[in-house]
């Protein structure tokens, strides 16, 4: 067993899970192995369709990127022109609405999930995507355009730099989209209020249960150290923090550290930098993200090391970043520094698939995670329950398996990143 990181979420979380260490023989209909946002909310939509569920989960719930990220849900779907290169074999024309929906869906399942479990955890709307360059700019314009179309109109709004005066304390922007169905939160509780729904409704969890083997078969099972759980089904949803099944899926995830930092509470300062409680990322590839916390604190995250190592010096690479976008906070103390490991496809599209007739996996959410696990959970649960359409059409979807991927994986990614980087200089 792995510690929690010592994050602001940690030392905010509502209740800290105390779930057993799996001892001896059970049998479910479905065992779920990982406790982050994807086995959760996969198990409760299981749950609520009235399966028998486990999840086993080798630290604590919500240990990993689930419990340390940026807390923002928003509408941004990474890999999206890749999935509708993809896709459109399957879906034609529908798959331009296909997409755009699935951007929404997982703001919806939170939403009601939420307000269903009564789960606290400090749920806000409101969101600007910032322009830093003209090109930019004609990004955000395109956007808004778009969500107009499509019926948003009430729910964004384009915003020029003196626009930006009335949102942000900062000389960075140019302007920005700002969208207020995009939301944030505090994502270690939601995802340990997750647990708790299902919990309630009949799931058994397992915390400190490393699973050490995956047993195919008509009858397939997960060993641990001490037990054995039977099932009718597995699903493996370890993301980028396990090394099972490495026959199937080695070299087709990766491990990007992106590092998040929060400062001393900042009192009324807080509301002046920030007038309206927005989260905000920027445009670029390579994008700062940052939201004001529920006790007046600047959450910032920024940059990625796609070496898959952890930063030394955290709070010394970001707060250079954090004084140059709120000048008013120059030497401002920082009180919490942590990683989070971020699971990095190559094209960017969510890995959903089956490593044997009924055992299942999904994965790969290059740092758009909160929305996106819970649509992949929604979608995993169809599947399992035998509804196969939104499955098939993520399973269909052609990856880049990388030889030797623990050799070359992240050194590529590095040299994409890079790549990428120069791209932006030019725009």
């Amino acid at each position: 067993m792995n510690p929690r990181s010592n994050s602001y979420y940690t030392a905010t979380l509502n209740q800290e899970s105390d779930y057993p260490t799996l001892q001896g023989q059970v049998s479910v209909d479905v065992v779920i192995i990982g406790g982050g946002f994807t086995g959760v909310a996969t198990a409760v939509e299981l749950a609520e369709r009235g399966l028998k569920v486990a999840i086993v989960e080798a630290n604590k719930i919500g240990w990993g990127a689930s419990g340390r990220n940026g807390g923002q849900v928003t509408g941004s779907l990474s890999g999206d022109e890749a999935m509708r290169g993809q896709m459109r074999k399957r879906l034609g024309d529908e798959v331009d609405d296909f997409i755009w929906h699935l951007r929404w869906r997982g703001h919806q399942i939170i939403e009601n999930r939420v307000a269903k479990y009564n789960i606290a955890c400090d749920l806000k709307q409101g969101h600007l995507h910032a322009a830093m360059k003209p090109a930019h700019m004609t990004e955000l314009r395109a956007a808004h355009d778009e969500a107009v179309r499509r019926g948003m109109g009430d729910q964004v709004t384009l915003l020029d730099q003196a626009d930006m005066r009335q949102h942000l304390d900062s000389p960075l922007y140019l302007g920005a989209l700002k969208n207020t169905r995009n939301l944030h939160l505090h994502p270690l509780n939601l995802c340990l209020g997750e647990a708790r729904a299902a919990a309630s409704l009949g799931a058994l969890i397992y915390e400190n249960t490393e699973v050490l083997e995956i047993v195919h078969g008509a009858r397939p099972a997960v060993v641990t150290a001490l037990g054995r759980i039977d099932a009718k089904q597995v699903m493996l949803a370890g993301d980028v923090y396990h090394k099972l099944e490495p026959k199937q899926l080695k070299g087709k995830i990766f491990p990007a550290m992106g590092g998040i930092v929060t400062t001393a509470p900042l009192g009324d300062l807080a509301r002046e930098l920030n007038p309206q409680d927005l989260a905000v990322y920027d445009c670029r590839f390579v994008l700062d993200y940052y939201r004001m916390t529920a006790d007046g604190r600047l959450l910032f995250g920024g940059g990625a090391n796609y070496s898959g190592k952890d930063s030394r010096d955290i709070a010394g690479e970001l707060l250079p970043c954090i004084e140059r976008t709120f000048p008013r906070l120059k030497g401002v103390n920082i009180d919490f520094q942590w990683s989070c490991a971020m699971g990095i496809v190559v094209n960017r599209i969510p890995q959903l698939g089956k490593l044997s007739d009924n055992v299942w996996y999904c994965q790969g959410y290059s740092g758009h995670g909160i929305a996106t696990s819970h649509i992949m959970g929604q979608i995993m649960a169809e599947a399992l329950t035998g509804t196969l359409e939104s499955f098939d059409t993520f399973a269909g979807c052609s990856h880049i398996k990388v030889p030797m991927g623990d050799v070359f994986g992240n050194p590529m990614l590095a040299v994409g990143m890079w790549y990428y980087g120069l791209l932006e200089k030019l725009r």
